[in-house]
């Protein structure tokens, strides 16, 4: 399973935090940038090619976004089709499972300003090992979406 992974300036820390425990966890990361910390970039340069690159591969690949909020990054992420990003930015973590057991999410947006790196690795973790739960009202509704877009 490759993990793409993209911040800003303002996620660019808990990216690089993230990218090594990840790679612990067994996944291949791949890290689409920010490569340096510049104050001025913009979290689209580095969200959208993310989410385009777990759109191409939907069945090999997920995604981590990062930025001040996660908000803005979920929203530009869930403009690629096929993409279901689920935004996280600390509090209680079954939010954190139901977005993969029941909405199959494939970007998780970590919102940088608002959680602390331990709760982070603790949320991704539990995030990339828990499974979509397959049950069919599940499939029907993420079929409702997919057939409107």
């Amino acid at each position: 399973m490759k993990i793409y992974i993209g911040s800003d300036h303002a996620g660019f820390e808990l990216k690089n935090a993230l990218i090594p425990f990840i790679e612990k966890l067994g996944y291949e990361v791949i890290d689409c940038g920010a490569k340096t910390l510049d104050p001025k970039d913009d979290y689209p340069d580095y969200i959208l090619p993310v989410a385009k690159a777990v759109g191409e591969d939907l069945k090999d690949s997920k995604g981590i976004v990062i930025g001040g909020s996660g908000e803005g990054e979920a929203i530009a992420a869930n403009k690629i089709l096929g993409i279901r990003a689920a935004e996280y930015y600390g509090g209680n973590l079954e939010i954190v499972k139901l977005s993969r057991e029941h909405n199959d999410a494939n970007i998780f947006s970590l919102g940088a300003r608002f959680i602390n790196e331990k709760d982070a690795k603790e949320a991704v973790k539990l995030w990339l090992s828990t499974p979509f739960s397959g049950d069919a009202r599940h499939v029907r509704r993420i079929k409702e979406i997919e057939d409107q877009t």
